[in-house]
């Protein structure tokens, strides 16, 4: 039996492990650096009350009738688990193309990769477990992570943002050839800064939106009162309030101290929503990889970097950055696994 390792736990990631259940395979592994699933669908919770919670990635996900199948059943899949729901509260400048619907998940974005990784039945996810190494030894793919041993594994799946990929260690440095480093290296994306303010239940925020788009300020982009978008409103839990910084404010700030960005989209935030109460806490999350801005050409949602065995990537990175864009990669990579088996 196959042992396969699925580095990410995002959504192309807990999909793709979810598709290759049942499939030849022995067990399957999969790592995330971080302390807990979603990559950027990743939900936050306030330090003081964890039911106080706020998407700081992905605020909704959209469903555009053009070219949908065969991924509509993805999200009635969803619908009728109640991951997702019809978004129906207001949101203020939002662009709304004709015959797209759009969603929120009323328990939070994260709420939906952990649905995929439940579906995987069994798959051994493990997190904080930083992938650094990826070498050939006795025709298996050694890996080794910050902590812990290495491990070995016949088949690796690769769907961390690509400038990742380039970043690791060992063999795969010469592996990758020269026309592939080629495609990975030309794919960008944008960067940007969220803002989670969390406060105590009964706070209230008076504004006639769930969420807007701003489109007169140099730093702030989008601010979302976060249960009312999700329509979760509770009098025993506090709201919460999500800020999304512009590209440009992203990427001027990306190396610059994070207090110090946080006290500057704060000022912001305080010209545009004077009213707002002060939060109880606060958290500050940096989006080096925020959105796809240009995908690794020439690729149909994966790239096969070794075939004996087999290494291949992908992500949002080889399609596009959206849900539609994570659920084609994860099809692409779970097809390409198992012919390979």
């Amino acid at each position: 039996m196959a042992r396969v390792l699925v580095v990410g736990a995002g959504l192309t990631g807990s999909v793709c492990a979810a598709l290759l259940r049942g499939s030849a395979l022995g067990r399957i592994a999969v790592w995330d650096k971080a302390r807990g699933a979603g990559g950027r669908m990743s939900t936050s919770r306030s330090a003081r009350d964890a039911a106080c919670t706020a998407d700081l990635g992905a605020q909704y996900i959209t469903l555009e009738t053009e070219g949908a199948e065969p991924r509509r059943s993805f999200y009635e899949e969803l619908l009728s688990h109640g991951i997702l729901k019809p978004l129906t509260a207001p949101i203020e400048g939002m662009v709304v193309k004709e015959g797209s619907c759009n969603y929120v998940a009323p328990q939070g974005m994260s709420s939906v990769v952990k649905y995929y990784l439940k579906q995987s039945a069994g798959a051994d996810v493990f997190y904080e477990q930083h992938v650094t190494c990826i070498s050939l030894r006795d025709g298996k793919w050694e890996v080794s992570g910050k902590m812990g041993p290495p491990e070995q594994f016949d088949v690796v799946v690769l769907t961390m943002p690509v400038p990742q990929i380039l970043q690791l260690q060992g063999d795969i440095v010469n592996i990758i050839n020269e026309s592939q480093k080629q495609q990975l290296e030309s794919a960008s994306y944008s960067s940007r800064y969220a803002l989670g303010l969390f406060y105590e239940a009964g706070t209230q925020i008076d504004v006639p939106w769930a969420a807007q788009y701003i489109t007169d300020n140099p730093c702030i982009r989008f601010i979302s009162i976060d249960n009312k978008k999700r329509n979760i409103e509770s009098p025993e839990i506090g709201p919460s309030v999500v800020v999304h910084t512009t590209v440009t404010f992203g990427s001027e700030h990306l190396d610059s101290d994070p207090a110090e960005v946080q006290q500057l989209i704060l000022n912001h935030l305080e010209r545009i929503v004077p009213s707002l109460p002060k939060p109880a806490s606060i958290k500050c999350q940096k989006w080096r990889y925020s959105q796809v801005t240009k995908a690794v050409p020439n690729c149909l949602g994966q790239m096969i970097l070794h075939t004996q065995p087999l290494l291949i990537c992908g992500g949002d990175g080889f399609t596009f950055s959206n849900f539609s864009g994570c659920i084609d990669s994860a099809m692409s990579l779970a097809e390409a696994v198992k012919s390979h088996l």
